[in-house]
């Protein structure tokens, strides 16, 4: 009876011993957990709240009846929307441009940073540095109105200098061209955001314990051969971890920037899911086919997500999210 009543006092002394350190690091720690508040805040606002508003999907809107009275209609705008015209070019379109972006623009900031981490001389390094991370603030509206004072047909710098030389004539609109439309995504797409990836993949080098590179130059090994030795595995992780999410998003091929610069000459080529969802719902005012193909996106970004990461951690059980 004794040692019954010792373990439970025991029990309830570890228990409230344990509350305490708990709220003393969050006392500790205020400060930080203050400042996750806001964006604490904005998540659950802007991205758990809406959450309800999944059950368009599985009902026959009616603007009339409103949200919760509207027909309850089960996997009947799945069906209506994979069958609805434009629905599989659009599809075909945001696979082959996140294709695109995923062999062209994912290596560019991987080869820009160990590039980048080669320079020695600081002044021209953070000159550099801070000229390809600008661009990632730069609006693409803003980068749109630039490509078309440079590639414009008539007026464009393209076809002023070829003017200059002669060649009155010239013409060539890559804006409107289906064969390289895909081509100027991707470039503009390198431009804005290379210096967004390539500031990680800098900031995990600078990680890299520097008494390995200085054994390797005992041994005799040289520059490529520290990069391809110590360099790259040094970055896997951050590599694996940035492929996962990115081809998590394959599907978000990027609205903003596609919506900026395609026209109807190039409907055949640009027109993605994120376009096609877009011109559902302001457009037709077909809410419940908009949030259909929203949720049928987010589900397979979901799938995508976890089978690289399940192949990622079979190559490597460190590497991976969990």
């Amino acid at each position: 009876m004794l040692y019954d009543q010792t373990v439970t006092k025991l029990k309830v002394s570890s228990k409230s011993l344990e509350r305490k350190r708990k709220w003393s690091h969050i006392r500790k720690d205020k400060l930080l957990y203050l400042m996750a508040i806001p964006g604490i805040l904005f998540f659950i606002v802007f991205h758990y709240i809406p959450m309800y508003g999944i059950l368009l999907a599985f009902k026959k809107y009616n603007i009339y009846q409103g949200f919760f009275a509207s027909e309850w209609i089960g996997l009947d705008n799945f069906k209506t929307l994979f069958t609805m015209y434009g629905f599989d070019r659009a599809f075909k379109n945001t696979i082959i441009i996140s294709l695109y972006q995923l062999v062209f623009a994912f290596p560019f900031p991987i080869i820009l940073s160990i590039l980048l981490n080669e320079i020695r001389h600081q002044l021209y390094k953070k000159f550099v540095q801070t000229s390809i991370y600008l661009p990632h603030f730069v609006s693409w509206i803003i980068i749109s109105g630039i490509l078309f004072a440079i590639l414009s047909p008539s007026t464009g710098v393209i076809k002023e200098i070829a003017g200059f030389f002669g060649y009155e004539n010239f013409t060539f609109n890559l804006l409107s061209s289906k064969e390289y439309f895909r081509s100027l995504l991707v470039i503009s797409n390198i431009w804005k955001e290379a210096g967004f990836g390539t500031v990680l993949y800098l900031a995990t080098i600078a990680t890299i314990d520097q008494q390995m590179y200085e054994a390797a130059k005992v041994d005799g090994a040289k520059k490529w051969q520290q990069i391809w030795h110590i360099t790259l595995p040094g970055l896997r992780t951050t590599i694996v971890i940035l492929l996962i999410f990115r081809v998590g998003s394959m599907l978000n091929t990027g609205l903003d920037q596609v919506f900026a610069l395609y026209n109807p000459q190039v409907y055949e080529v640009s027109e993605i899911l994120d376009t096609y969802i877009y011109k559902l719902a302001f457009q037709d005012a077909k809410y419940d086919l908009a949030t259909a193909s929203g949720l049928f996106k987010s589900l397979i970004s979901l799938v995508l997500v976890l089978f690289t990461n399940f192949i990622a951690k079979k190559i490597d059980s460190d590497s991976g999210l969990m």
